[in-house]
């Protein structure tokens, strides 16, 4: 397998929005049962998903909140603000889906597994009572099957190349797929983005005429140091507004989300001073800097999987641990920018173990070793500006393409007082919690 494939065709019969909306007619459209923040993006979207549900519930409203991938458990992606459903509605809501779709196909062609965990997650929102729902997007936008939603906003998090063989392999085309979430005269919240992207994004408000609120506009002052325990973040806003939050999703990452959600909740009327505040700094989400402490040693737990989050996690991996050395589980999947995160993971760890991110998707572990082999060889000087190697200083790479074999090298080869961080993939993420927790 070629990590460097060029881009494929995004699949028109694969991605079909006119199947997507006859399927919800099939089921009584419970989509339009509810109020909904819709949030596409590169990176980001989960956590800011979760940062605008959890506010929003935290007000008295019974909040549903969409995401994708699952990390351990498909319950993660359809709960009520990180909570489980509970087994009578799961199963009830599901047997319906299933008595309803089970012969139930469209110009001959099937619902895909994606559109069908959309559908269970509208029913459930409806079944439920949910008054509010936060839904992020698979991938994409545009032919994404959240994408039949009418929303109070629309919100999108930062665009990085990704998925290049599906969407396309420019910002642009990216940032095009991703804007067309935006809805007719449905305010816009954007985030911090690479110019061709805001471009994009600002023209596509423009012909809905949807109000435009960014990040780069409207927040006067936005910095965060990481913690133990939590990430700082000091932030102001336009009107007046200034607050330092505690937040317990720790990272650099997730200082900009934390504005943008205080963008989306402020302009929709959606804030209560302190009662907002207390929602963004209680908000978790699994994968997301995730600390477990097993087998002797502390884990940290990521999915970070673009050159851009790779890039925040290690300023706030160095900012918690100094710049010296440490040992990382690497593994990404094969559309991903994969040699500029090995860049960042071999600048900042001495010790690497390459593993398999699952097998839902393509991925070349294999490839993946040799290339990081070729860069531990060059002893890289630091590129990013918050880390420099030792031009001695000797790297460890290995292939470990079993996440237990990962683990138990990660246990051998690391100090008791050492941690371990595990990234590049929330496939492999799953994989990792799913050994230390067994």
């Amino acid at each position: 397998m070629n990590l460097e494939k060029g881009p494929e065709k995004y699949s028109e019969r694969t991605y079909r929005l006119d199947r997507v909306f006859a399927l919800a007619q099939e089921l009584g459209n419970p989509q339009n049962s509810f109020k909904t923040v819709h949030v596409a993006g590169s990176k980001g979207k989960g956590s800011t998903s979760a940062l605008i549900a959890n506010a929003i519930q935290a007000l008295g409203y019974k909040t549903g909140l969409y995401t994708s991938p699952h990390v351990r458990d498909y319950r993660e992606r359809f709960t009520l603000c990180g909570k489980f459903f509970d087994e009578d509605i799961l199963v009830r809501v599901g047997n319906e889906l299933q008595r309803k779709t089970c012969n139930y196909t469209f110009e001959g062609m099937k619902p895909t597994a994606f559109e069908l965990f959309t559908m269970y997650a509208f029913m459930l929102f409806k079944e439920s009572g949910c008054e509010w729902a936060v839904i992020e997007t698979g991938m994409g936008g545009r032919l994404d099957a959240t994408n039949i939603i009418t929303p109070q906003a629309s919100v999108i998090t930062p665009i990085e190349l990704e998925h290049t063989r599906i969407l396309g392999d420019t910002i642009e085309k990216i940032a095009f797929e991703k804007s067309k979430i935006i809805k007719p005269n449905v305010p816009v919240f954007i985030s911090r983005q690479h110019p061709q992207a805001m471009e994009v994004l600002v023209s596509e408000a423009k012909s809905c005429r949807s109000p435009v609120h960014s990040l780069g506009g409207e927040v006067r002052k936005l910095e965060s140091v990481c913690r133990p325990g939590f990430e700082e973040v000091d932030l102001e806003l336009d009107g007046g507004y200034s607050e330092k939050l505690h937040l317990s999703m720790m990272g650099d990452a997730q200082a900009g989300n934390c504005a943008l959600a205080l963008m989306v909740l402020r302009q929709l009327g959606l804030y209560r001073e302190g009662v907002t505040e207390k929602a963004l700094e209680q908000t978790t989400l699994p994968g997301h800097f995730q600390r477990i402490e097993k087998l002797g040693r502390v884990f940290y737990i990521d999915g970070a999987h673009t050159k851009l989050s790779m890039e925040l996690l290690m300023k706030s991996w160095v900012q918690l641990f100094g710049p010296s050395g440490g040992t990382c589980i690497f593994g990404c999947v094969a559309d991903k920018n994969h040699t500029e995160m090995e860049n960042l993971i071999i600048n900042t760890f001495d010790r690497i173990a390459v593993s398999r991110p699952g097998t839902f998707k393509e991925s070349d572990p294999e490839a993946l070793f040799a290339e990081m082999q070729e860069l531990a060889k060059n002893n890289f000087r630091d590129c990013s500006g918050y880390r420099t190697c030792c031009s001695d200083s000797k790297k460890t790479v290995v292939l470990k393409t079993e996440p237990q074999d990962a683990v138990r090298w990660a246990v051998e080869n690391t100090k008791e007082n050492e941690p371990v961080l595990v990234c590049g993939s929330f496939y492999l993420a799953g994989d990792i919690m799913e050994v230390l927790c067994h």
